[in-house]
């Protein structure tokens, strides 16, 4: 079995990953590829967690996932992105530029619906033999010099050599390993909706960002003609009860009369769509939140949530996957591994943290449409860093 030796005398060649979604998943994969012995667990009973929203992933998490052999997994499902076009509140275009690096396939940006990312990734561990056990809510943890026990509420246990905390934003494994880091509010409420009963007015492949008056909004269209769209909203954090019990008609009536302010096609969208619509909070966590303690590392939201406004949540997630993976491979023991993961990953994600959140805010203008971390094209240092070929020592920043 391979491995990286731990600071402790054995062999690193089990890892437990709570959290099947995509920061789980795509750890799963890593792991695998470099020759680890990997076990997914999984709270929700199946694959179909959090259907509602929809997300875009960026080049780089495109990359991340060809790195890993998983691009035909999620080109399969949703549709690619190859320019963004930004309007004003008047409805004239500002800009329209490419997305990402649109001229290389596997690479261009991809809509998806978050449920459908996490079905497909699950499919992908499930087939190369990663066991993803689901119905496994984690409940505690015992460290000890011999190896870390994760005790499951169905009265199951595990023990393994590692844990990977990939629990998204409530992660369990969190409060665990930083009790006193909790998610905070990002200053946005954020709504999410699917409709298709006006004429779509978006062009194909283009994600329309408006710069609204009071309301950042986006969409796009499906080859299918059904227009997926988004708006950020500066507003107090809505309680979980008012989430839960609020009906779409609720919410549209919330949204359309900030949208009327101005002409675009952002009101004639909202008021055509029926059920599907749904809000949440935009949330972050604080930079400088402790990754790790003993045998435990969190990755992914679990360890650095930001505000969706760069949307880079999922891409992000997919390359700490990636240099994890690099990382356990490419150097003699866990302590040393961590420390270059820590080294190599914690500069980017927390500038996306505070990019993010200062758009989420209103006190950061992005100088180009994505803002934050979004990979470009000629961005060598990442390419290097996700490149499964190269070695990460050395690539500490």
């Amino acid at each position: 079995m391979s491995g990286v030796e731990d600071v402790r005398g054995g062999l690193v060649a089990r890892l437990l990953v709570v959290g099947g979604g995509i920061a789980g998943t795509g750890a799963a994969l890593a792991l695998h590829k470099a020759g680890l012995d990997v076990t997914v667990y999984e709270a929700h009973p199946d694959s179909a967690e959090d259907i509602g929203a929809f997300l875009t992933l960026a080049s780089n998490g495109m990359r991340a996932l060809a790195e890993v052999d998983a691009s035909a997994a999620v080109t399969a499902i949703g549709f690619p992105l190859t320019s963004m076009r930004v309007l004003d509140d008047t409805g004239a275009e500002a800009a329209h530029v490419p997305l990402g690096e649109a001229g290389t396939a596997h690479l261009r940006y991809r809509c998806v619906r978050r449920g459908d990312l996490n079905a497909a990734l699950q499919a992908e561990v499930d087939r190369r033999g990663i066991q993803i056990r689901h119905g496994t809510r984690l409940v505690s943890v015992d460290d000890r010099p011999d190896g870390i026990t994760a005790h499951f509420a169905d009265g199951t246990a595990a023990t393994g050599d590692l844990l990977i905390g990939a629990d998204g934003l409530n992660s369990t494994v969190r409060g665990l390993v930083a009790p006193d880091s909790r998610p905070a509010h990002a200053g946005q409420q954020v709504f999410y909706g699917y409709t298709r009963e006006v004429p779509p007015a978006g062009r194909p492949e283009t994600i329309t960002m408006v710069r609204g008056s009071s309301v950042a909004f986006g969409y796009t269209v499906s080859p299918e003609g059904e227009t997926y769209w988004f708006a950020r909203v500066a507003a107090e954090p809505l309680a979980a009860a008012d989430i839960e019990q609020g009906t779409p008609a609720h919410w549209r009536d919330l949204l359309l009369p900030l949208l009327r302010k101005d002409a675009t096609p952002a009101a004639d969208l909202v008021e055509a769509t029926a059920d599907d619509l749904m809000v949440t909070n935009a949330t972050e966590l604080p930079t400088a939140t402790p990754w790790r303690t003993g045998r435990t590392l969190l990755i992914g939201d679990a360890a650095h949530a930001a505000s969706p406004a760069t949307g880079q949540g999922a891409s992000m997630a997919l390359e700490d996957a990636v240099v994890l993976a690099k990382s356990l491979r490419d150097t003699p023991d866990t302590d040393t591994a961590l420390s270059l993961y820590e080294s190599v990953r914690r500069p980017r994600v927390e500038h996306n943290i505070t990019v993010s959140g200062d758009i989420s805010r209103g006190t950061h203008h992005p100088s180009g449409p994505r803002g934050g971390g979004a990979n470009r094209p000629g961005d060598d240092e990442i390419v290097r860093q996700l490149d499964w070929g190269t070695d990460l020592r050395g690539a500490e920043s």
